[in-house]
């Protein structure tokens, strides 16, 4: 099993920079890929990003590229979502979400096998 903790949400301005941490535990001397998701109000789950398992290769949704920045550290187990430049627009719950295995990092979030709780950012204007 896999526990996922996420961490950093919280309440900004637009314009303003958050980083998000997840923490993996349990199962994780496997190699793994990661992803960011979120949820907006009313809407449907969205992808937001996803690493491969050494961190070389990312891949963001259009409206994040250039303003999100993916990063892992596999010898903490932590992942880190750097985001600036917010929009009231980027309110949302944002999970991070694993699977075993390497590959292209992909974005259907079917392929996720663990998800975290999520964490709450809200972006005022």
């Amino acid at each position: 099993q896999v526990q996922l903790v996420e961490s950093g949400g919280g309440l900004v301005q637009a314009g303003d920079s958050l980083r998000l941490s997840c923490a993996a535990s349990g199962r994780t001397f496997s190699k793994y890929t990661m992803g960011w998701f979120r949820q907006r109000k009313g809407k449907e789950r969205e992808f937001v990003a996803a690493i491969d398992w050494t961190g070389g290769i990312t891949r963001y949704a259009d409206a994040m590229k250039g303003r999100f920045t993916f990063s892992r550290d596999n010898a903490k187990n932590t992942l880190y979502l750097q985001m600036n430049s917010l929009k009231p627009d980027d309110t949302a719950i944002y999970y991070c979400a694993l699977k075993f295995g390497g590959g292209y990092p992909g974005a259907d979030e079917r392929a996720y096998d663990y998800w975290g709780q999520g964490t709450q950012v809200t972006v005022s204007s």
